[in-house]
């Protein structure tokens, strides 16, 4: 096993096989400048060949804020330092045609990262914190979580991250919470009853929750997991008829005599799984 890149603005670490990535700016509610969306990306992308991490959890240090999105303070040019990239930072070009997305460095999706990653949110999650949620296959969240995207009453128009969102959420939902910005924010409770949520929890309970939760998923056969996770985003992401048709790939690609073999182990050892219900 390798060493994995030391980062500023973000804590890591590895539990068996489980990576736990941590925002860590809590000072700033973990809103992400420049260089944590570079080290983002690099997370991101250093996990893909991380073959003994098998799923990743992401959370945000304390138990204020997940992520309270982009740093205005330093997009806004009045709190820059060495690390900050100008090219980052700025629109990236003379036209709206050459706009920096941050999604295009803080979400794994985004970034080409196949294994799950599941979302611990552990308070304030808004705005560009949807670049994130918006890509990972499930959220836990403790019961003090809240969610809200304060866009439009900055007047800035909300866009990539509701598009994130949409399909997340009824569309009902996510349009009073993009249009209602500062003025509403959505309980973890109503967030789970309108699924956006998969489980609430208290947030003395919220590690233990999403760590039984990150370690079955890596106990089981990786390729097959991972193929799992391609193939239902393909599902959402393309026509029903589309998905269905390429079905077969996914089999294919996610399925080989390691991972079947791997699987009839544990069938043949007779070892039950103790499961629960939720």
């Amino acid at each position: 096993m390798g060493s994995f890149p030391d980062y500023d603005t973000l804590l890591y670490e590895e539990r068996g096989g489980v990576a736990w990535v941590t925002l860590n700016r809590p000072e700033r509610h973990n809103a992400f400048n420049s260089l944590m969306q570079r080290e983002l990306h690099d997370c991101w992308r250093t996990l893909r060949f991380r073959e003994e991490v098998r799923c990743v959890v992401l959370t945000g240090a304390g138990d204020k804020a997940f992520c309270t999105g982009i740093d205005r303070m330093e997009q806004m040019g009045g709190d820059t330092d060495e690390t900050t990239d100008a090219d980052v930072v700025g629109s990236g070009g003379g036209t709206p045609f050459h706009f920096n997305d941050p999604g295009d460095n803080i979400g794994p999706k985004s970034s080409d990262l196949w294994k799950p990653v599941i979302a611990a949110v552990n308070g304030m999650a808004c705005g560009g914190a949807f670049y994130m949620l918006g890509e990972v296959e499930f959220i836990i969240a403790a019961e003090h979580a809240t969610f809200f995207d304060p866009h439009v009453t900055y007047g800035m128009t909300a866009a990539f991250e509701p598009i994130h969102m949409h399909d997340r959420m009824p569309f009902g939902e996510i349009m009073r919470l993009s249009l209602l910005g500062n003025y509403e924010r959505l309980s973890a409770q109503r967030a789970f009853e309108i699924g956006l949520v998969s489980q609430v929890v208290p947030g003395a309970e919220l590690a233990d929750a999403t760590t039984w939760a990150a370690d079955a998923i890596a106990a089981q056969p990786q390729l097959a997991i991972q193929g799992t996770v391609r193939a239902i985003w393909a599902a959402r992401e393309l026509s029903n008829r589309q998905a269905v048709a390429l079905g077969y790939a996914f089999v294919g690609l996610g399925t080989d005599q390691g991972s079947i073999a791997e699987g009839q182990r544990l069938f043949e050892s007779g070892k039950r799984i103790e499961w629960r219900l939720r």
